[in-house]
C-alpha cells in the first residue's frame, strides 16, 4: 500500500558497459537519504531591443546538463561490491570462492576509465504516484566510511552523473535476501603498525598492535578529482566521461581518549603506521562470516589534538592521510559475503 511519503523511496544501480548509456537497475540497497539532482546551465539572452527592457523568455535556453549529489546508506553485509567497485575503481568483476557458501572481494584503487553506473531513484508524490528519475553515467567521485560508538556503519557516496531520464519505467526494486547491516559492536580488529605485505592481491598485516585507547569513531575518506567540464561541440550539451586530472588523496580520523604512546608521539615522531579495521556479522558458513575489512599500510597521523575541556576524561582528534609505500594498495577493502554474482 502506498503511502505517498519517502518510505516508497528505492535507489537501483547497476555498472554501465559503455559510459553513459542507461542500464536497467538490477540490484537495491536500503538507504538514509540521496541528493541527486539534474542541473542545467541556462543561457540568458542580453541583446537591447526597442521598447522592451527585460529578458526574453523565448531566447533563455538550456545549453548544458549534469548531474550531481549524494547517497548516504548504512554498509550492508550484502550487494556492496558494485559500490565499492565504482568508489576505488577496483578491477573486481567476480567474486572468489572463499569456502563452502562464502566468496570474497579484495578491492583496491584502480583506474576510473569506464567505472559508471546507472542509477534510478523511486520518489514517491503524496498522490501515491512514484516518480522514477534514472541517471546515467554515474561515476563516483568521494566516497565516505564511518562507524563510531552505538551507530551503525555508514557509506556516502559523492556522485557526478551525466544524464537524467523521466521517461523511463521503475524498475520493481528486488532486495538481496539476508542482508544485515555491519555495527559499532561488531569491530572486532582494530590496530595500528606491523609489517604490511601482499601476496596474490590481497594485502595483510603482520604484528599489528591492538590499539588499547578507548576509539569512539573511525572515519575513511576518499577524494578523486575529476575533469567534469567536458562539454564540447555536437555532444547535444552531455558531457563526455570525467576523467582523473589531479592526485586522489585518501584521509581519515579517529575520535578517542587521548593516548600519548599510541597517537601524539607517532604524530611527533612522523611516523608511518599501518591501520587495521576490521567487521564482522554472522556466520556464513564454517568459520567464514559476512565480514568488511580495511587495511591501509602506510598512515601518517597529519593532526592529534589533546585539549582539556573541563573535568571529564581528555579527548583527542586524530586527522591521518594514506600514502602509498610503493609495495602495497594505497588502501584495501576486503568484503566476505555470500555474494557470488558478478558485479
Amino acid at each position: 500500500m502506498a503511502t505517498g511519503s519517502g518510505l516508497d523511496s528505492s535507489i537501483g544501480y547497476k555498472l554501465e558497459a559503455v559510459y553513459g548509456t542507461p542500464v536497467t537497475p538490477d540490484k537495491w540497497q536500503e538507504f538514509n537519504s540521496e541528493s541527486l539532482s539534474w542541473e542545467p546551465t541556462w543561457l540568458e539572452p542580453s541583446g537591447l531591443r526597442v521598447g522592451t527592457k527585460f529578458k526574453r523568455a523565448s531566447r533563455v535556453v538550456q545549453s548544458r546538463q549534469t548531474v550531481s549529489g549524494s547517497i548516504e546508506l548504512e554498509h550492508a553485509t550484502r550487494g556492496m561490491g558494485t559500490l565499492w567497485k565504482l568508489a576505488l575503481g577496483s578491477t573486481v568483476t567476480t567474486p572468489a570462492l572463499v569456502l563452502g557458501s562464502a566468496y570474497k572481494q579484495v578491492h583496491t584503487p584502480g583506474d576510473y576509465v569506464g567505472k559508471s553506473a546507472t542509477i534510478q531513484v523511486a520518489r514517491p508524490e503524496p498522490s501515491g504516484t512514484i516518480r522514477a528519475h534514472t541517471y546515467g553515467g554515474c561515476k563516483v567521485a568521494g566516497w565516505e566510511f564511518s562507524v563510531s560508538d552505538g551507530e551503525y556503519a555508514t557509506l556516502n557516496l559523492d556522485v557526478e552523473g551525466r544524464s537524467e531520464s523521466t521517461a523511463t519505467a521503475l524498475t520493481t526494486p528486488a532486495y538481496t535476501a539476508g542482508a544485515s547491516v555491519f555495527n559499532f559492536s561488531q569491530v572486532t580488529v582494530f590496530k595500528l603498525g606491523g609489517t604490511p605485505s601482499t601476496t596474490a592481491g590481497e594485502t595483510s598485516v603482520a604484528t599489528g598492535v591492538v590499539v588499547p585507547a578507548v576509539v569512539t569513531g573511525f572515519t575513511l575518506s576518499g577524494e578523486t578529482p575529476m575533469a567534469t567540464e567536458r562539454f564540447g561541440l555536437g555532444n547535444s550539451g552531455l558531457k563526455s566521461e570525467p576523467l582523473e586530472n589531479d592526485i586522489p588523496t585518501i584521509t581519515g580520523k579517529l575520535s578517542a581518549e587521548f593516548d600519548r604512546t599510541t597517537f601524539y608521539d607517532v604524530f611527533k615522531a612522523n611516523t608511518t603506521t599501518a591501520i587495521e579495521l576490521k567487521l564482522e556479522g554472522d556466520v556464513i558458513s564454517g568459520t567464514d562470516k559476512n565480514t568488511l575489512h580495511f587495511i591501509v599500510p602506510a598512515a601518517k597521523f597529519k593532526a592529534v589534538a589533546p585539549n582539556v575541556d573541563g573535568p571529564d576524561i581528555v579527548q583527542a582528534e586524530v586527522e591521518f592521510e594514506c600514502y602509498s609505500n610503493e609495495a602495497d594498495p594505497t588502501v584495501q577493502v576486503k568484503l566476505i559475503s555470500a555474494d557470488s554474482l558478478a558485479l
